[in-house]
């Protein structure tokens, strides 16, 4: 059930966001982060943001998967954090113009995830 409901948050496109769109309530971040449980919340300088750690076989793999998510950040026209390294790719999502999480930051982990399927 999780992975359809999943998939269905995946296909959703993410809306343009502007400087008085509202952060998800505490409510709908219970509810969205199930539906991508390997998303961990975190909160860096008192924003909260959506992060995941990718693991490869190597270097070149994860800098396949980091391609990757910048051409699906270029098509939501919404931008992570992609820090690359040795056989891993950490994500991070958040809005930069609300400093916190909008449903777009789920939207885009979903088809994160999705890459990696």
């Amino acid at each position: 059930m999780s992975e359809q409901v999943s998939e269905n948050l995946a296909q959703q496109v993410c809306e343009a966001c502007h400087v008085d769109a509202p952060k998800v309530t505490d409510e709908e971040l219970k509810e969205l982060i199930a539906l991508i449980p390997d998303w961990v919340p975190q909160v860096r300088d008192n924003v909260m943001m959506l992060e995941r750690e990718y693991k490869f076989k190597n270097f070149k793999l994860a800098w396949a998967f980091a391609n990757e998510v910048a051409e699906l950040a270029e098509a939501e026209f919404h931008h992570p954090s992609i820090l690359l390294e040795w056989g891993k790719v950490t994500v991070t999502w958040w809005t930069h113009s609300i400093g916190g999480l909008h449903k777009n930051d789920f939207i885009c982990a979903a088809k994160t995830d999705k890459l990696t399927a």
